[in-house]
Protein backbone atom coordinates (compact mmCIF):
# COMPACT_ATOMS: atom_id res chain seq x y z
CA UNK A 1 0.00 0.00 0.00
CA UNK A 2 1.02 3.66 -0.48
CA UNK A 3 2.30 6.10 1.57
CA UNK A 4 -0.99 8.05 0.05
CA UNK A 5 -3.11 5.33 -0.27
CA UNK A 6 -2.41 4.38 3.13
CA UNK A 7 -3.39 8.13 4.96
CA UNK A 8 -6.31 7.77 3.14
CA UNK A 9 -8.51 6.04 5.60
CA UNK A 10 -7.22 8.22 8.51
CA UNK A 11 -8.86 11.00 6.36
CA UNK A 12 -11.73 9.33 5.36
CA UNK A 13 -11.96 8.15 8.92
CA UNK A 14 -13.18 4.92 7.36
CA UNK A 15 -10.97 1.75 7.48
CA UNK A 16 -10.78 1.74 10.99
CA UNK A 17 -7.21 0.27 11.21
CA UNK A 18 -5.78 -1.82 14.52
CA UNK A 19 -3.72 -0.68 17.08
CA UNK A 20 -0.97 -2.38 16.01
CA UNK A 21 -1.41 -0.89 11.73
CA UNK A 22 -2.11 2.37 13.16
CA UNK A 23 1.35 2.37 14.84
CA UNK A 24 2.94 0.65 11.79
CA UNK A 25 1.69 2.94 9.73
CA UNK A 26 2.94 5.65 12.15
CA UNK A 27 6.42 4.73 11.40
CA UNK A 28 6.11 4.60 7.61
CA UNK A 29 4.65 8.11 7.31
CA UNK A 30 7.05 9.86 10.04
CA UNK A 31 10.07 8.04 7.76
CA UNK A 32 8.52 9.08 4.75
CA UNK A 33 6.96 12.31 5.03
CA UNK A 34 8.88 15.55 5.53
CA UNK A 35 9.85 16.55 9.19
CA UNK A 36 7.98 19.62 9.03
CA UNK A 37 5.12 18.31 7.80
CA UNK A 38 5.35 15.52 10.98
CA UNK A 39 5.42 18.35 13.04
CA UNK A 40 2.34 19.76 12.13
CA UNK A 41 0.54 16.97 12.24
CA UNK A 42 1.92 16.65 15.99
CA UNK A 43 0.98 20.04 16.69
CA UNK A 44 -2.29 19.39 15.26
CA UNK A 45 -2.76 16.54 17.77
CA UNK A 46 -1.44 18.31 20.14
CA UNK A 47 -3.69 20.86 20.02
CA UNK A 48 -6.87 18.85 19.45
CA UNK A 49 -9.52 18.89 21.70
CA UNK A 50 -9.85 14.78 20.65
CA UNK A 51 -6.88 14.02 22.76
CA UNK A 52 -5.50 14.40 26.46
CA UNK A 53 -4.57 17.83 27.13
CA UNK A 54 -1.39 19.05 25.88
CA UNK A 55 0.75 19.14 29.23
CA UNK A 56 -0.31 15.40 29.74
CA UNK A 57 0.97 14.40 26.88
CA UNK A 58 4.24 16.37 27.35
CA UNK A 59 4.54 14.86 30.53
CA UNK A 60 3.53 11.28 29.81
CA UNK A 61 6.58 11.12 26.60
CA UNK A 62 8.96 12.96 29.17
CA UNK A 63 8.96 9.96 31.48
CA UNK A 64 9.63 7.83 28.31
CA UNK A 65 12.55 10.29 27.18
CA UNK A 66 16.72 9.53 27.72
CA UNK A 67 18.04 12.60 29.29
CA UNK A 68 19.17 14.11 26.56
CA UNK A 69 15.68 14.18 25.00
CA UNK A 70 14.77 15.29 28.29
CA UNK A 71 16.94 18.13 28.60
CA UNK A 72 15.82 19.22 25.04
CA UNK A 73 12.04 19.23 25.64
CA UNK A 74 12.76 20.76 29.01
CA UNK A 75 14.88 23.47 27.87
CA UNK A 76 12.13 23.90 25.44
CA UNK A 77 9.88 24.48 27.60
CA UNK A 78 11.60 26.75 30.56
CA UNK A 79 12.42 29.19 27.30
CA UNK A 80 8.54 30.00 27.41
CA UNK A 81 7.86 30.61 31.13
CA UNK A 82 9.27 33.59 33.06
CA UNK A 83 11.95 32.32 36.42
CA UNK A 84 8.31 33.18 38.27
CA UNK A 85 6.63 30.11 36.84
CA UNK A 86 8.48 27.89 38.42
CA UNK A 87 7.50 28.94 41.78
CA UNK A 88 4.01 27.67 40.73
CA UNK A 89 4.66 24.73 39.79
CA UNK A 90 5.08 21.41 42.15
CA UNK A 91 8.81 20.22 41.81
CA UNK A 92 9.67 24.05 40.65
CA UNK A 93 11.95 24.64 43.36
CA UNK A 94 14.00 21.81 42.48
CA UNK A 95 13.89 23.66 39.12
CA UNK A 96 14.91 26.91 40.34
CA UNK A 97 18.08 25.12 41.93
CA UNK A 98 19.46 23.55 39.33
CA UNK A 99 18.94 27.03 37.22
CA UNK A 100 20.69 29.09 39.82
CA UNK A 101 23.76 30.83 38.92
CA UNK A 102 22.80 32.03 35.88
CA UNK A 103 22.63 28.73 33.73
CA UNK A 104 20.17 28.86 30.87
CA UNK A 105 19.72 25.31 29.98
CA UNK A 106 19.61 21.89 31.87
CA UNK A 107 22.23 19.10 31.22
CA UNK A 108 20.64 15.33 30.66
CA UNK A 109 22.01 14.84 33.98
CA UNK A 110 20.03 17.62 35.19
CA UNK A 111 16.70 16.64 33.56
CA UNK A 112 17.00 12.60 34.70
CA UNK A 113 16.19 14.24 38.15
CA UNK A 114 12.35 15.67 37.26
CA UNK A 115 9.36 14.38 37.73
CA UNK A 116 6.95 13.72 34.52
CA UNK A 117 5.08 15.23 36.91
CA UNK A 118 6.65 18.91 37.12
CA UNK A 119 7.16 18.94 33.25
CA UNK A 120 3.33 17.97 32.94
CA UNK A 121 2.63 20.97 35.25
CA UNK A 122 5.24 23.21 33.61
CA UNK A 123 4.19 22.12 29.88
CA UNK A 124 0.85 23.10 30.81
CA UNK A 125 1.70 26.55 32.06
CA UNK A 126 3.91 27.02 28.95
CA UNK A 127 1.24 26.89 26.97
CA UNK A 128 -0.29 29.58 28.44
CA UNK A 129 1.88 31.32 28.51
CA UNK A 130 3.91 31.20 24.46
CA UNK A 131 1.05 29.04 23.05
CA UNK A 132 4.13 28.37 20.26
CA UNK A 133 5.13 26.19 22.65
CA UNK A 134 2.78 23.92 21.08
CA UNK A 135 4.34 23.75 17.29
CA UNK A 136 7.78 24.16 18.67
CA UNK A 137 6.93 20.89 20.77
CA UNK A 138 6.06 19.20 17.29
CA UNK A 139 8.92 19.91 15.94
CA UNK A 140 11.39 18.47 18.56
CA UNK A 141 8.74 15.34 18.84
CA UNK A 142 8.76 14.94 15.19
CA UNK A 143 12.50 14.06 15.60
CA UNK A 144 11.55 11.46 18.24
CA UNK A 145 8.53 9.69 16.93
CA UNK A 146 9.03 6.73 18.93
CA UNK A 147 8.24 8.76 22.14
CA UNK A 148 5.19 9.78 20.11
CA UNK A 149 4.23 6.19 19.74
CA UNK A 150 4.00 6.20 23.42
CA UNK A 151 0.74 8.26 23.52
CA UNK A 152 -1.39 5.84 21.63
CA UNK A 153 -3.79 4.95 18.96
CA UNK A 154 -5.80 7.81 19.44
CA UNK A 155 -3.23 10.39 19.41
CA UNK A 156 -1.47 9.02 16.15
CA UNK A 157 -4.80 8.60 14.09
CA UNK A 158 -5.15 12.52 14.54
CA UNK A 159 -1.62 12.81 13.28
CA UNK A 160 -2.52 10.76 10.37
CA UNK A 161 -5.41 12.38 9.62
CA UNK A 162 -3.75 15.89 9.50
CA UNK A 163 -0.59 14.44 7.37
CA UNK A 164 -3.40 13.17 4.65
CA UNK A 165 -5.47 16.56 4.39
CA UNK A 166 -1.97 18.31 4.21
CA UNK A 167 -0.63 15.58 1.46
CA UNK A 168 -3.70 15.87 -0.14
CA UNK A 169 -3.82 19.62 -0.50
Amino acid sequence: MSLMDMLKQYASGSGQASEADVHEHFDQAAQSVPQSAMADALSHAFRSDQTPAFGQMIGSMFGQSNGEQKAGMLNQLLSSVGPGVLSSVAGGGLLSRLLAGGARQLTPEQAQSISPETVQQLASHAERADPSIVDRAGSFYAQHPALVKTLGAGVLSIAMAKLARRQAA
